[in-house]
């Protein structure tokens, strides 16, 4: 009995210091991602780029923006094939060592003004070293912590791994408010934003300390007992669940709500070559509150998605987002910050956690353990690439000058909302299936959650 309870207490322990690894591990590598990409809305057209037309500056700057996602499917394969083989942590700590490196070089990166086009050659390069580094961060958090979790709490647990997400953003923002407001507009562009990304050596330091804690999950490691075929995880990911990875891949198109959000939206608001005029440093409040909405709202979706489902809960989120991003961008357009905070704020920090939320039990879950972090990882960084486009694509179509450009932007962001909720409804529902049997094509929920079903139909039935 006592060696029962004690196994049973190191399991929880160990499920809440995955869950904890996940969140900061998160946070920190997503710090990393997005001061770039408020950095490439923000400054970068001016910093890295050649200052004759501010059109092509600006969608060459969106463009570096999207060159991140060119190597996160490279990335995929290499760090997929990594955490199924060496295993989910050893792969964790790689791509922060990577991401950590990538971003403190951007912060010593000279400008165009000092060494001409081999400025924005060596920010996408860097860039790419990013993209490839993030491949790995989600699909390795999320596998871990969902391998960790106990039954009928994966969707709770999860949703922790994107709620750090959240809070690294929150925090690339806070970085930039107080540079961006305090200091002037030339020592801002001359050396201030460079602090957020020197301030990166941390995420070395701190990964290290924080994911060395951490145990495989049992899973993996019963799996790798037993493991003695010779094909690869790659290859077993696309002969034996491409279908799935098919579902992965639509469904990511999700990512083109923040990708309107923070990124063309941010260039659209402040870029002066769109005539707005938003401030700087006003701006960056929106991203900052939409996303401690996010925060406070992703675990109560994560526990919700464990209780009616994850596939509805995408769907109502794909839907509503592709519908409201029209209203965003009608209320940048025509200047009024407050209809974009407000839209903001319900659109991105609520209605988009019913997708942002639910995602990383929802993927992993679409796998077998063997190649989980490979599947995951290759489906989902392909369908982030396709998104990643967009930003320059949105800078192309819409430019500055450019009528009706909420229609334009809106009208592709709702495209790819609906084919999101669409790939969501053709998967199979896995909130209620075991662990043992997930990603299996004759898998199917355990008999404990269909008695407790039952049990609450005739509870029901009784009451009326």
């Amino acid at each position: 009995m006592t060696t029962s309870l004690e196994s049973e207490q190191h399991r929880s322990r160990q499920a809440k210091k995955a869950t904890a690894s996940g969140w900061i591990g998160s946070a920190l590598e997503y710090y990393d991602f997005f001061i770039y990409a408020q950095a490439a809305a923000l400054i970068f057209p001016q910093l890295f780029f050649p200052s004759t037309d501010p059109k092509i500056a600006i969608v060459a700057s969106m463009a570096t923006y999207g060159v991140g996602y060119i190597a996160r499917p490279v990335g995929a394969f290499f760090l997929g094939h990594w955490g199924d083989t060496r295993g989910r942590k050893n792969v964790l700590l790689l791509c922060m060592f990577l991401m950590g490196f990538a971003t403190m070089a951007v912060g010593l990166l000279p400008t165009y003004q000092h060494i001409g086009i081999w400025a924005p050659i060596l920010l996408v390069l860097l860039r790419l070293v990013q993209g490839f580094a993030v491949a790995g961060e989600i699909s390795g958090a999320s596998s871990m912590i969902l391998e960790h979790a106990p039954q009928g709490r994966r969707g709770y647990f999860g949703s922790f791994t994107l709620q750090g997400v959240q809070a690294g953003q929150v925090l690339a923002a806070a970085i930039f408010l107080p540079l961006a407001y305090f200091m002037s507009s030339e020592a801002f562009s001359t050396w201030g934003w460079r602090i957020p990304f020197l301030m990166s050596a941390g995420v070395l330091i701190a990964g290290f300390i924080i994911r060395r804690e951490v145990e495989e999950p049992p899973a993996f490691v019963a799996q790798n007992d037993k493991q003695t075929a010779v094909e690869s995880p790659v290859v077993a990911a696309f002969k034996h669940s491409w279908r799935g990875m098919l579902v992965v891949v639509g469904v990511s198109l999700m990512n083109v709500i923040p990708v309107v959000t923070t990124v063309f939206g941010a260039a659209y608001a402040v870029q002066p070559a769109y005539g707005i005029g938003f401030d700087k440093s006003v701006y960056l409040w929106i991203p900052v509150a939409g996303n401690l909405v996010a925060v406070l709202c992703i675990p109560f979706v994560g526990s919700l998605s464990d209780k009616i489902g994850r596939r509805p809960l995408i769907m109502a989120s794909a839907l509503g987002c592709g519908l409201m991003s029209f209203a965003y961008l009608y209320a940048i357009s025509i200047h009024s910050l407050p209809l974009a905070f407000a839209t903001s704020l319900l659109m991105w920090g609520m209605v988009y956690q019913g997708y942002n939320a639910v995602f990383p039990s929802f993927f992993p879950e679409q796998f077998e353990t063997r190649y989980r972090v490979s599947a995951m990882a290759i489906a989902q960084n392909s369908g982030l690439f396709i998104t990643a486009m967009l930003p320059a694509l949105f800078a192309w179509v819409a430019g500055p000058g450019t009528e009706n450009i909420p229609l334009i932007v809106g009208s592709i962001a709702c495209v790819c909302a609906l084919l999101a909720a669409i790939a969501a409804w053709s998967a199979p529902e896995t909130s209620r299936i075991p662990m043992a049997d997930l990603g299996k094509p004759d898998a199917r929920p355990t008999q404990a959650n269909e008695y407790h079903q039952a049990r609450l139909t005739a509870i029901r039935a009784s009451n009326h």
